[in-house]
């Protein structure tokens, strides 16, 4: 087998110098990574899921740090961190349950074989209920976790050295299974990442409809006359498979409609897009995108694709698709997102790990031979005449997002934090900036900003005053001393002015 090493060394290089295109393929790539750390990592008899998750994170970070602008390798990352806490903890349940099943068994053989039925819970209901203890469980969690019956042998005593040696099989048993479930569970989260576009694509024909029947009598204008035969129309911008495969899917099941492509300049994705709309048979139009404002009225739908989609319902997506949303707020039409759960970002836009944007190079804007004379040194200032600024990802708040489409279904804005929730655990989100530290003694919290001490009185527990603190990390960012203390005022947090 290949030395893990060098397979990570081999993918660093390609995220640094940006080789590997689109959030499928990268979020795709670094699972397989993680799935070779993990089968050839050594794990001890004791805390294997800490080993485990150890390696993970350990990898995890120089990825992250080689290409911070592509959030769906730190998605990955903490959903396989999230996964190895998941098995091991179904793997602790049942083998508690398993003793707890034999203890019963050997006190009812005691009692002159009386036995009383015990309802033991399986481990997927018992790691369901002890999971993340900061948010409640989601309907869609309570469906997936319904107790099951577990099926444990009872394990005969015998004798100390069948005991021992009992004892001894079950930890290397344990120890191989551990790996096992963890990389199964890994091989099942790379197929829903390949196939995220065919589950987002058997959405379509619920949300693009069927056209209408109205009589020629009931049509009074050139225009109402065109949508009824050219049915809806749908706009988008730039290039995007998902967005591609869910417009060619509503065509398969016989809806009719016209797709308006903004060009997206200025790589001009869009111009790919349309020629493969063209290719698949869709009638197509063309449009520079600063004609999006002046065709948004004639619109019914715009839908596009997302590179990130952050805890708060925000979106990261191609330059220039937040003036198209700010557009469609304009005339009332749905936004409507689509992204596959490898994208859902548990961060949020304003923690200081996420780095939203990056800029491209300027020679996708303008032609150096051209322009030499404006960027030369002459003004005598030690810098160019002039400055191009190419960023590459815009920001959409999520009150202009109508929609999210994921491939376990459609959601609200609203929403999206609850279904991220399921995938990520709280240990691996939670990040202090350098200007906040805390301090606990006894039940007294005390958290310390520039030259200001913030006791809170309130016996807390200690995942509320994590959260509590996570808040106001978020918060601190970009908010005046100020306003930061009319905050904590609002939150009942006593406040002491100190000059040391």
């Amino acid at each position: 087998m290949p030395d893990v090493q060098a397979l990570v060394n081999d993918f660093l290089i390609k995220l640094k110098k940006r080789k590997i295109e689109g959030s499928q393929a990268t979020a795709r790539q670094t699972a397989e990574l993680l799935r070779s750390v993990i089968s050839q990592q050594r794990v001890p008899y004791t805390n294997q899921a800490g080993a485990l998750i150890d390696a993970v994170r350990a990898v995890g970070e120089q990825l992250i740090a080689a290409n911070p602008v592509e959030l769906a390798v730190g998605n990955i990352v903490r959903r396989i961190l999230h996964i190895i806490r998941e098995e091991d903890l179904s793997l602790t349940t049942a083998a508690i349950a398993g003793l707890n099943l034999s203890a019963a068994s050997d006190g009812d053989d005691d009692d002159d074989g009386e036995r009383d039925e015990h309802t033991v819970l399986s481990a997927a209901a018992v790691a369901a209920s002890a999971r993340n203890a900061l948010r409640p469980p989601s309907l869609q969690t309570l469906l997936e976790d319904m107790p099951e019956s577990v099926d444990i042998p009872h394990t005969s005593s015998s004798g100390g050295d069948s005991e021992g040696k009992s004892k001894s099989a079950d930890k290397s048993s344990r120890t191989r299974r551990l790996k096992h479930d963890v990389i199964e569970a890994v091989n099942e989260l790379i197929q829903d990442i390949n196939t995220c576009h065919e589950q987002i694509a058997e959405q379509a024909v619920e949300h693009i409809h069927q056209n209408l029947k109205i009589t020629l009598l009931e049509l009074e204008t050139i225009e109402s006359i065109l949508c009824v035969i050219m049915g809806e129309v749908i706009l988008t911008l730039g290039s995007s498979k998902t967005v591609l495969e869910f417009l060619y899917a509503a065509k398969e099941k016989k809806r009719s409609f016209r797709v308006f492509v903004a060009e997206g300049a200025p790589r001009y994705q869009g111009h790919l897009l349309a020629k493969e709309l063209v290719t698949r048979g869709l009638h197509t139009t063309l449009i520079t995108d600063s004609a999006v404002f002046a065709i948004i009225s004639r619109v019914n739908m715009v839908i596009v694709g997302a590179h990130a989609v952050m805890a708060n319902g925000g979106v990261i997506v191609p330059v220039g698709l937040n003036m198209v949303a700010l557009a469609a707020q304009k005339h009332a039409v749905p936004f409507v997102v689509l992204a596959g759960s490898h994208k859902l970002c548990p961060l949020y836009p304003h923690n200081p790990e996420v780095l939203l944007n990056e800029l491209r190079s300027p020679s996708e804007l303008l032609d150096f031979g051209e322009f030499s004379d404006c960027l030369d040194f002459g003004s005598g200032i030690g810098s160019p005449l002039l400055h191009v600024v190419n960023p590459a990802f815009d920001y959409v708040p999520p009150k202009l997002v109508s929609l999210f489409i994921t491939d376990t279904g459609g959601h609200n804005p609203s929403y999206m934090y609850r279904l991220i929730a399921d995938y990520y655990s709280a240990d691996d989100l939670v990040s202090f900036p350098k200007n906040i530290q805390i301090f606990t003694m006894k039940k007294v919290c005390y958290l310390k900003r520039k030259s200001c001490y913030l006791s809170c009185g309130v016996s807390l527990n200690k995942w509320k005053w994590n959260l509590l603190v996570a808040r106001m990390t978020f918060l601190t960012i970009s908010m005046p001393s100020q306003l930061f203390l009319v905050f904590l005022c609002s939150l009942g947090v006593t406040m002491v002015r100190s000059d040391g």
